[in-house]
């Protein structure tokens, strides 16, 4: 029964991994570009909606918080694109990160200077609510973020798989001048996608404030959540919601069968291993540019 808990538990984890994972791999898909703020993004998110939930700021009713929430990180993301990444067309990748990279500071600083640096968490309405199965005892916000992101998951999947706009996004990230002559609005989809990607992280920052605390140092849990988008897969939507679980559900065993001083780099040895006999990652996608 003991495994079990931490089983559930670490699913309810890896599942926040899997969500800003799953930031990685929109913006990766959409752009070719990598958003090391992705984990920042989160962070963010989870304070905003603590700014307008809790009753020490706003106030406001958690479902009327919440849409608000998912807007103002939308259009985040979006401006984020307009006036920062579109810059930056024609330069190497590495500026990208390094511009990303360099964003996630600033992200953190004013999270510290708005809310300062003290753990806190969301007041929301399942909060110390369990459900009882014989021995087994499960918190309701672990059971809200597994449902939430299986189902935010597949959403993302059926959209980039079977709607136009979703393969709009995937032509203009294969080919972004024939994406274009084919009359695909490659900025207007590259805009939206990073406005995607804000609101899928703000959706892994409510759950992961729901369940826990959070403090402008939460944004670096956006480095396990990038190893769980390479050992996914990292064009693979199910991969990256893979790879979160499967970092989720290695943390708290390793933490209970390993020594302190080894258990903590469990994630990254997977990772490493994954990298040498999977480079492309366990459930990747493998295409050929179409030109």
């Amino acid at each position: 029964m003991d495994n079990l808990q931490l089983l559930i538990s670490g699913l309810a984890n890896g599942c926040v991994y899997g969500l800003i994972a799953l930031g990685f791999v929109l913006i990766y898909k959409a752009t070719e570009a990598v958003n090391f703020a992705q984990g920042d993004f989160m962070m963010l998110g989870a304070f905003i909606t603590i700014g307008l939930t809790n009753t020490e700021y706003m106030g406001l009713p958690f479902w009327l918080a919440l849409p608000i929430s998912l807007g103002l990180m939308a259009v985040l993301g979006y401006l984020l694109d307009r006036f920062l990444i579109r810059k930056m067309f024609g330069e190497s990748q590495t500026s990208v990160v390094i511009l990303t990279i360099a964003l996630g500071f600033v992200i953190r600083f004013v999270a510290g200077l708005i809310w300062g640096h003290e753990p806190q968490t969301l007041q929301n309405p399942l909060a110390g609510k369990e459900i009882a199965l014989g021995g087994l005892v499960l918190g309701m916000e672990d059971v809200a973020v597994i449902v939430v992101t299986v189902l935010l998951t597949w959403s993302l999947y059926v959209f980039f798989s079977k709607t136009k706009m979703g393969l709009a996004m995937q032509g203009a990230s294969q080919n972004q001048l024939a994406a274009y002559y084919m009359g695909v609005p490659v900025k207007q989809v590259q805009g939206l996608i990073w406005a995607l990607g804000g609101v899928v992280a703000c959706v892994a920052g409510i759950l992961f404030a729901a369940k826990g605390s959070v403090d402008p140092s939460t944004g670096l849990i956006g480095i396990k959540a990038f190893a769980a988008a390479v050992i996914g897969g990292f064009g693979s939507l199910p991969g990256a919601l893979a790879g979160g679980l499967i970092v989720g559900v290695i943390e708290p065993f390793a933490s209970r069968y390993i020594a302190a001083g080894y258990s903590q780099i469990a994630p990254y040895a997977l990772l490493l291993a994954v990298l040498v006999f999977r480079p492309h990652g366990l459930f990747s996608q493998v295409r050929t540019k179409k030109v």
